[in-house]
């Protein structure tokens, strides 16, 4: 007999006053003006000291001796949500934007927009009483637009992140490989190889705080999410939506805390700059950002229990619209390694002229391995058909992989040319802000024989 599985429910909470420094000094910490700190917070009227939540934690981030009530420190903390998942009591909170993005519904001057990650689809019924792993795709979508929203997909503007991702490791390679000096590669200069993911945004602040040294070698590309606000407002708002841009309020849907975060760095107000610049909003126009709100997986299904829907029950079929138009190389980022075979089928093509072989390229997905090492051999079309050895890497889970690669390449930068990071085991899919389960992420198998601070 199959048991029914329910997700626990995690307590929330509004955004406290200053919570964005918006008084204080330009830095306070490792936060600028604007950034949301707090984010993960633990209650302690709830925590019993258990200690679960620091073997959780990527960086070590929470202070307190067994048996008492445990603290998490903000400037140290990458709001990754990795200890709340964890946690059995209940005792760790979010904070969450759903009232904001009710009063944004309500509000008849504003077009919302819901921009639903890859990881999503798989999740959300979980919600509602579906099994893990059920797709609810076209549901939730369906669901989406009953509750007011316009949507638009992550996957699409994730087809656009690893365009750019995969032509920026193309263009490293000529630079530092090939020794090609064209005026097309000639930035490159200034980001070696190796190559980092940029899509996490916990392991963004990660590298930031804790390996500064290596932020040149962090993709210049930005987040799906991220690219995508910047397209609702500069792009589609003009000649999809046909609506004034200062109009048009993006809510993306995350399987992420830390993308609560993400959205409130202070250099993410990319369409307006745009915007401004061309003309097309005058500069009188109060500043705003790309992302203006972020809801994970729990908070929308708490949106859709408000208005009385329920996305189990919506039509399983839909027509796409302009902006739900994806090639499905963006679906796979959800998954540890999804990023990493995504960029080698553009790396491979643009390289070799021609389609690799073996597009799945599974041999790179992290599955439950804490990190992941493949040689890709790639003729090199400029060469004449030499082949290149491209080393990757993958690292499925900060806490668990991360220590290891860095310590590797301390000793040997050129160990690997491109590495993917997912700060959380898994993947988005295992993110701080998916519906909780009570099976925990301990399956994954040791990264590698060294010491986990090495």
């Amino acid at each position: 007999m199959e048991t029914k599985v329910s997700v626990i429910s995690v307590k929330t909470f509004a955004p406290p006053k200053g919570c964005r420094g918006e008084d204080g000094p330009d830095f306070k910490g490792n936060f600028r003006k604007g950034e949301l700190r707090g984010i993960i917070r633990i209650n302690k009227e709830k925590c019993v000291g258990c200690d679960t939540c620091t073997k959780f934690c990527p960086v070590d981030a929470i202070r307190g001796s067994l048996g008492v009530a445990h603290k998490i420190v903000d400037d140290a903390c990458l709001a990754c949500g990795q200890c709340l998942i964890a946690c059995p009591f209940g005792a760790i909170e979010q904070m969450s934007f759903v009232d904001e993005v009710m009063k944004a519904l309500d509000d008849k001057t504003k077009f919302v927009v819901a921009h639903p990650s890859p990881a999503d689809r798989v999740s959300l019924a979980e919600e509602f009483g579906g099994k893990p792993g059920d797709i609810s795709t076209d549901q939730m979508m369906n669901a989406l637009e009953r509750a007011g929203f316009a949507v638009y997909d992550v996957n699409q503007s994730a087809d656009q992140t690893i365009w750019e991702e995969g032509t920026e490791l193309v263009k490293r390679i000529r630079y530092w490989i090939l020794n090609d000096r064209s005026p097309d590669v000639a930035m490159m200069a200034h980001h070696p190889l190796p190559q980092f993911t940029s899509c996490c945004p916990a392991w963004v602040r990660n590298m930031e705080g804790n390996y500064a040294g290596w932020v040149p070698h962090i993709s210049t590309t930005k987040s799906p999410i991220q690219m995508g606000g910047t397209m609702a407002k500069a792009w589609a708002a003009e000649r999809v939506w046909k609506k004034d841009p200062a109009s048009v309020y993006v809510v993306a849907v995350a399987p992420c805390t830390a993308k609560i975060y993400e959205a409130s760095r202070p250099e993410f107000h990319q369409a307006y700059d745009y915007l401004v610049k061309t003309g097309r909003i005058p500069a009188s126009t109060p500043v705003f950002p790309d992302i203006d709100a972020v809801l994970t997986v729990r908070d929308i299904a708490e949106v859709f229990r408000r208005k009385g829907i329920n996305p189990l029950h919506m039509p399983k079929k839909r027509e796409r619209t302009t902006m739900e138009v994806y090639t499905g190389a963006g679906t796979i980022f959800g998954a540890s390694g999804g990023v990493m075979e995504a960029a080698l089928r553009t790396a491979y093509k643009a390289l070799s002229g021609e389609e690799l072989k073996n597009p799945d390229i599974l041999g790179v997905r992290g599955r439950d391995q804490a990190v992941v090492e493949a040689t890709i051999p790639i003729p090199v079309k400029a060469l004449g058909g030499k082949v290149f050895n491209l080393r990757v890497c993958v690292v499925n889970g900060a806490r668990q992989g991360l220590p290891a690669v860095m310590h590797k390449l301390s000793q040997n930068r050129d160990a690997y040319h491109f590495i993917e990071v997912m700060n959380c085991p898994g993947g988005c899919v295992n993110g701080g802000g998916q519906p909780v389960q009570s099976m925990g992420t301990a399956w994954l198998k040791p990264a590698l024989p060294l010491p986990l601070h090495a």
